[in-house]
């Protein structure tokens, strides 16, 4: 086809949520093209068209945004991990530049800069918690949003509710929800339904008591060890109760014991702590949100001196291996994932490996290790510089 076929083309295209038409005569920024791209891919992919009139009839006004539009698709590609394309035409002297965005993976959706953008009529709006929970269903059975029988809402710790209040409400800008009761919330979220009170809601927000009674399994044990030798840990603390009671605790017992490293570039010496805390939460993050919770066995970090060590129930989720560990996502507990999406924990869905082999590259530090993951659990060793 050629260019004046395509561009008829494009000029003709039927209303709806496959295009998106921008003038942009002189510049486009780029993360309003970012936005619109993500819209696209989680509405099943189109094209994104910079030089033709959005209004009927549409004409060709010619476009001057992003003249090196092979660097601008190289950094789309990056930030929303979908196939994207572009072509450029000349149409009477005007330029015309399209890209092409390919739809989201199944049971995932696709976010830019840490929100899932969605199409609504002309406008673009965050996805609504219904299509994400609808989103991630596909991929399969999702334990953590089965119905728990004979847990209540008084089964789970208030001040855990509240944490995840706070985080959401920061994260959305929305004060509607500093506002709303505890059972709206927890409902608005998807953590309980009509049916009762979800596994993700005892996961994240249950009482001890109730985690001991319902599901034992689901324990956070952190161990200090000096040296390899067998024998007790010089520390051990044992959480049982709901993530968002303990999630900062863990961090602080790691802390303790963070001691800097040192490392020269040129005539200078940095300083930078042996465990870098995005990571190690990200790490936490992935072992909450993809253990395996219909197995015995609990979650366990053990900290030495130079390394450490998350080690979680469950091995790699289908289709997931260490070859395309940093390519494929396929959450576990999708119901999990999407809450701790909501309040910001997970910036994107699935992209905390990515995050986390970034910033050790950034710190010239060891990539994580995976030595000992096997069938029935994962483990991931964070060391200390090379």
């Amino acid at each position: 086809m050629n260019t004046y076929e395509t561009i008829e083309n494009l000029i003709n295209a039927p209303e709806g949520e496959h295009y998106e038409f921008k003038e942009a005569k002189n510049r486009f920024g780029f993360n309003e093209a970012l936005e619109y791209c993500c819209a696209l891919a989680n509405c099943g992919g189109g094209k994104l068209v910079l030089g033709i009139t959005d209004k009927r009839p549409r004409k060709v006004v010619g476009s001057m945004a992003f003249e090196q539009p092979e660097e601008t698709r190289r950094i789309l590609i990056e930030k929303l991990r979908v196939r994207i394309d572009f072509n450029l035409y000349d149409y009477k002297g005007k330029r015309v530049l399209v890209f092409e965005v390919a739809g989201r993976p199944v049971g995932l959706p696709v976010q830019a800069d840490g929100k899932a953008w969605w199409r609504k009529g002309d406008s673009l709006v965050p996805m609504p918690p219904e299509v994400m929970r609808k989103i991630f269903s596909e991929s399969g059975h999702d334990f953590s949003g089965d119905i728990c029988p004979g847990i209540t809402i008084k089964d789970l710790d208030a001040n855990a509710i509240e944490i995840f209040r706070s985080k959401w409400a920061e994260k959305s800008g929305n004060k509607r929800i500093n506002n709303i009761s505890a059972k709206q919330l927890l409902s608005d979220c998807g953590a309980i339904t009509d049916n009762g009170t979800t596994y993700a809601a005892l996961i994240l927000f249950g009482t001890n008591s109730a985690l001991g009674r319902f599901l034992p399994q689901t324990e956070i044990i952190f161990e200090y060890r000096s040296s390899d030798a067998s024998g007790p840990a010089q520390h051990r603390v044992e959480f049982r109760a709901g993530f968002f009671s303990c999630y900062d605790n863990i961090w602080e017992l790691i802390n303790l014991r963070n001691d800097k490293q040192h490392y020269q570039d040129g005539l200078f010496v940095f300083d930078i702590p042996t465990f870098n805390e995005r990571v190690v939460r990200e790490a936490l993050l992935n072992a909450i949100s993809h253990r395996n919770y219909q197995l015995s066995g609990s979650v366990f970090i053990r900290q030495y001196n130079d390394r450490l060590i998350i080690e979680s129930p469950g091995g790699f989720p289908i289709g997931v291996t260490l070859d395309n560990i940093l390519d494929r996502q396929s959450p576990r507990n999708r119901r999990i994932a999407e809450i701790l999406a909501l309040c910001g924990l997970v910036e994107r869905s699935g992209q905390g490996m990515n995050l986390i082999y970034e910033l050790s590259i950034k710190e010239a530090k060891s990539l994580p290790d995976f030595e000992g993951t096997d069938d029935h659990f994962v483990c991931i060793i964070l060391f200390v510089l090379h």
